[in-house]
């Protein structure tokens, strides 16, 4: 506290002096705040792969599991990797998920499932988006379900033309009386 009094000081003198110290005061501070800018672009969490989970799994930040998981994983608005060591006894929900190691149950994301070369799926997949590499192996069902906002086809309503044939008469009838 009492060497940060000193460095106040010396900003009441010219500033030529004080500008070196500065400059370098900031580039040693520098690297250590580019973590953090990084973080708060985009939170990711590593699971190591010594670590286990029996469970319930759930966050708010990216996440990254090496280890093993067993029982469900939420991350509703982020991305799961499955690491290359990772393995996977869940049901999973994220927005989306990249497999690269293997993963036991279904899987569910509102953006899009990617199984990797050398990634496992062995479970049914609900995703608008997916794609397997050659190498991947995945055996279950595929829905790519369209979101809720996307348009659908509308099919040709037949019904319709069939209603409208008798307002069709009517309409030559005051033509014809207009004349």
């Amino acid at each position: 506290m009492w060497k940060r009094d000193e460095s106040v000081k010396p900003t009441s003198t010219p500033a030529t002096p004080a500008a070196p110290v500065a400059a370098t005061h900031q580039q040693a501070s520098a690297p250590a705040h580019q973590p953090d800018s990084r973080r708060n672009e985009r939170d990711v969490v590593h699971i190591g792969k010594s670590v286990i989970i029996k469970g319930e799994l759930a966050g708010s930040e990216d996440l990254t599991i090496e280890g093993h998981v067993e029982g469900k994983i939420e991350l509703k608005d982020h991305v799961l990797t499955i690491g290359p060591n990772g393995r996977i006894k869940a049901q999973v929900f994220a927005k989306a998920v990249i497999v690269v190691g293997e993963v036991n149950g279904n899987v569910t994301a509102t953006e899009k499932v990617d199984i990797r070369d050398g990634g496992s799926v062995d479970g049914d997949i609900i995703s608008p988006r997916v794609a397997i590499a050659e190498g991947a192996h995945f055996r279950g069902s595929v829905d790519m379900q369209r979101k809720a906002g996307q348009p659908q086809a509308a099919p040709a309503p037949a019904a319709k033309p069939q209603q409208n044939q008798p307002a069709t008469p009517a309409q030559p009838q005051p033509q014809a009386a207009a004349r």
